[in-house]
């Protein structure tokens, strides 16, 4: 059987000091040591990812304090004060659960409340995608990885709409639609620069349950998903679909996700859009049976599948075993040539609040490793 290759959805553990400078810079406190902290992360994350055996790495989202929210730092238009832009229906339907999350919650560092949309959309720091490239590839020359291993995340114009409320356009596609020309410079950049474009669209899956108090019906929701790939693709015209990815979920959060719509209800869709990857979340105990999906729908040859059969927002640790079977479910019915092992979201979704101790998450991914290998030598 072809070698199983490994990766990881973006976001990994951040070192504590960092953290708190990243989420002090969210509140406008800028910290000089901020640069060079962040930069020393990124040396540290990349050589881990070499050492544990990763085949593609990132930069673990290090200077990032959230994989969707960094944008406002770059773009013009969010100085608005913060509004509520999602909701919570499995908190309301257990409102035990809700009390347990709220206990939590108030031992975590507070998360600064994010800006609504206020004014013009524009491009205001075309600099920092390309700081950003440039810190991963001198991390990954220090650890001895060659620079096609690399890979990049950038927020979607889905998954920006919906984390940062709108009061200014008139309307979400107008919002969509000036997300995608101030972003389109970032996606080119990363391609450009030979790394593999990650696109982060959790709206794919989550907004189905978080956009309303209560969840869309079915009809709507693929109404809203059909937008979001629309953009998508809007954002990446020109750009090669092999040096790109996305990464859909239903949330990264240890809650019932009994709201969560069925991969089957929006597969289809999701296909559509350009990027030959997919990054799904595959082994949590929502979704960890949808890999059955594809013994009725075939994967179109132009794309491939990276299976999460990594959980992150638990401290067990997966036995290599256990993943090995995971990866064997998705490559038996894909081909093992069309299959990557990786992790159902990120660890460090968002600075300081992560629920996964740091040397368990560098464990798993270990156990990934393993899992890979076994699955790899055997049927």
């Amino acid at each position: 059987m072809p070698k199983i290759r490994t990766t990881h959805t973006g976001s990994l553990p951040r070192p504590a000091p960092l953290a708190e400078l990243l989420l002090a810079h969210e509140l406008g406190e800028n910290s000089p040591t901020l640069p060079a902290t962040a930069a020393a992360a990124v040396l540290d994350v990349v050589r881990r990812q070499a050492e544990c055996g990763l085949d593609l790495v990132n930069d673990g989202e290090q200077a990032k304090a959230g994989y969707s929210t960094y944008i406002r730092h770059r773009l013009t238009g969010f100085d608005g004060e913060p509004r509520q832009t999602r909701f919570y229906p499995d908190r309301d339907h257990f409102p035990d659960f809700d009390a347990l999350v709220a206990r939590l919650d108030s031992s975590a560092p507070r998360r600064p409340p994010n800006p609504t949309c206020s004014g013009p959309i524009t491009l205001k720091d075309p600099t920092a995608v390309r700081h950003d490239i440039a810190e991963l590839k001198a991390a990954a020359a220090a650890a001895g990885i060659a620079e096609e291993r690399l890979f990049m995340t950038a927020a979607s114009p889905g998954v920006i709409a919906l984390f940062l409320a709108n009061d200014y356009y008139p309307s979400r596609e107008a919002y969509l639609a000036a997300l995608v020309d101030a972003m389109r410079d970032e996606y080119r950049a990363i391609v450009e620069a030979g790394l593999i474009l990650q696109l982060d669209c959790p709206d794919f899956a989550m907004a189905r349950h978080t956009v309303t108090s209560a969840p869309l019906p079915i009809e709507d929701f693929r109404r809203y998903l059909a937008q979001s790939v629309e953009a998508v693709n809007a954002a990446v015209t020109g750009l090669d679909p092999s040096r790109m990815r996305l990464h859909l979920c239903w949330s990264n959060t240890e809650s019932p996700h009994i709201y969560d719509v069925e991969l089957r209800e929006i597969l289809d869709l999701v296909l559509t859009a350009a990027p030959a990857g997919l990054v799904l979340e595959a082994c949590n105990p929502r979704h960890g049976h949808e890999w059955q999906l594809f013994e009725e729908v075939t994967l179109p040859d132009d794309k491939y599948l990276v299976a999460g059969v990594i959980d992150t927002t638990t401290n067990f640790v997966e036995h290599p075993e256990l993943v090995a079977q995971r990866i064997r479910n998705y490559s038996r019915l894909i081909g093992p040539e069309r299959v990557l092992a990786g992790t159902d979201c990120g660890f460090g979704t968002f600075a300081g609040r992560d629920r996964v101790a740091t040397g368990v998450a560098w464990e798993k991914l270990a156990s990934l490793v393993r899992g890979a290998e076994i699955a790899s030598a055997t049927p």
